[in-house]
């Protein structure tokens, strides 16, 4: 006897469970991105000793931040980071996916707002990891660092005509010293990412350094050459001096592995501390380095 073909209700019923699967698997990958976005904040927020950065021995440059206060901080970003990688998950980039990007992430920064009591633990790094978890939602799951990147390049490029009027410490100093900032980097592909930080980290393992001391050295690679804002605006061109050429000696005296890198290490912190300077710009793309290295 010849059986029956499917009935539509049972057409019906396989796609249903496929459409099913297909939330589940993207719910599942937007969840494992939020988590390596807030696993990177408090992979950076340990590391220990960075120069003038909240770390385990205490704030730093920072008179309103602490470790608990960070850690605090960046889970409290988790819904933020699931919901971009959501938003982002089988799109292209484009002007509509880049302002509903911009919204989810002033909602972050006002939850992180409401976990730290009004400070700033984590306004630039809302801004990376924001773009990088869309980027990597957006690319294929093995896509190369320098991919991922290019596709954040081609989100951050759009300008958010929902962005709030006013000029923003940031811009400000781009303007004032004539640097690219945060978002120059960003639509630039994260260079300080791409080609200075992911390959010094590597470098590190690859000389035998461990974990800390090579998140330490691809840290001292970044501040070797970034403009990061964050010094300018609290120091200058003195400090951003300063913290490039300190961060240099450490590199050329062997790294924080080594017992004279160290030392240089402990010596830049203090010098920054004197100018109450912190590489707050540096620190949100050591983050980034530890997202895609992940």
């Amino acid at each position: 006897m010849r059986q029956a073909t499917p009935t539509i209700a049972t057409s019906r019923g396989f796609q249903t469970a496929a459409v099913t699967r297909l939330v589940a698997n993207r719910h599942r990958r937007a969840a494992e991105l939020a988590d390596l976005a807030v696993d990177a904040l408090i992979t950076e927020a340990l590391l220990t000793p960075k120069p003038a950065l909240v770390d385990g021995r205490g704030s730093g440059a920072h008179q309103d931040l602490n470790l608990h206060t960070m850690l605090r901080s960046a889970r409290a970003l988790r819904e933020g980071f699931y919901g971009m990688a959501r938003l982002a998950t089988g799109r292209e980039a484009s002007l509509d996916l880049r302002e509903q990007l911009a919204r989810t992430g002033r909602a972050a920064e006002r939850r992180m707002l409401l976990a730290t009591g009004g400070a700033n633990a984590h306004r630039g790094a809302i801004w990376v990891l924001g773009l990088l978890v869309a980027a990597k939602a957006m690319s294929a799951p093995h896509a190369e660092a320098a991919e991922i990147a290019a596709v954040a390049a081609r989100i951050a490029a759009l300008r958010d005509r929902g962005a709030p009027a006013g000029e923003s410490h940031g811009s400000r100093v781009c303007r004032t010293f004539g640097v690219r900032g945060a978002r120059g980097e960003a639509a630039a592909g994260f260079p300080h990412v791409i080609r200075v930080g992911l390959p010094a980290l590597h470098a590190a393992r690859l000389r035998g350094a461990d974990e800390t001391c090579a998140r330490l050295d691809t840290l001292m690679a970044i501040m070797s050459s970034l403009d990061d804002t964050c010094l300018l605006h609290r120091g200058g061109r003195a400090a951003l001096d300063t913290a490039q050429q300190g961060a240099r000696a450490v590199r050329d005296a062997g790294g924080a592995a080594s017992v004279e890198g160290r030392r240089r290490l402990l010596e830049l912190d203090a010098q920054l501390l004197a100018m109450n300077a912190s590489p707050g710009g540096c620190a949100d793309l050591l983050a980034a380095c530890i997202f895609l290295d992940g």
